[in-house]
């Protein structure tokens, strides 16, 4: 990762850590990303030069309002200095921190629809056993999955979707 973006990471860490809310913080932030992940056109609104700054900081303002003053100051840092590109690697940055303080490790799952809180209990756990680490588990809709899901600890990815399965078959036939 890159120098300004571990900077950018580190820094709000260290906050929201000495202030007790670095958990709260890195989830905020990590479904802000995500949704700008997934939005061509939220991304492209909070990066365009030609929008006056004010109006895309007023829209980080109205998407945060019910967020932590912390994470609406990251967000409007980052429009502001022309860094929209770098929220996802950013909040993954400061999420994989905020775990690693909790003596944890992050899993990333893909899902075509959502999943109730037992299934992520118990994907937690199963992650966890394999691992050898407690795992958070953040789940993304992700509906090119189709179905199943995928997960990703670290560099270990899991393949477990109704689209990879069906590419294998394809491949077979």
């Amino acid at each position: 990762m890159s120098d300004k973006i571990d900077g950018y990471a580190a820094a709000v860490t260290a906050v929201a850590s000495s202030e007790g809310i670095l958990d709260s913080i890195a989830d905020e932030f990590y479904r802000f990303a995500r949704a700008v992940e997934s939005s061509d056109e939220l991304r492209e609104t909070l990066s365009d030069r030609n929008l006056p700054s004010g109006r895309r900081l007023g829209i980080v303002d109205d998407l945060l309002k019910s967020a932590h003053p912390v994470t609406t100051s990251l967000v409007a840092m980052l429009v502001s200095a022309e860094r929209v590109g770098d929220i996802a690697e950013i909040a993954n940055r400061v999420t994989s921190m905020a775990a690693e303080a909790r003596g944890q490790r992050v899993a990333e799952v893909r899902s075509a629809i959502p999943l109730s809180q037992d299934q992520i209990d118990r994907l937690s756990d199963a992650l966890g056993r394999a691992t050898g680490n407690p795992v958070d588990v953040k789940v993304i809709i992700d509906p090119t999955v189709l179905g199943g899901l995928v997960a990703q600890v670290g560099d270990t990815v899991i393949d477990g979707s109704v689209k990879t399965r069906l590419e294998k078959l394809k491949e077979r036939v």
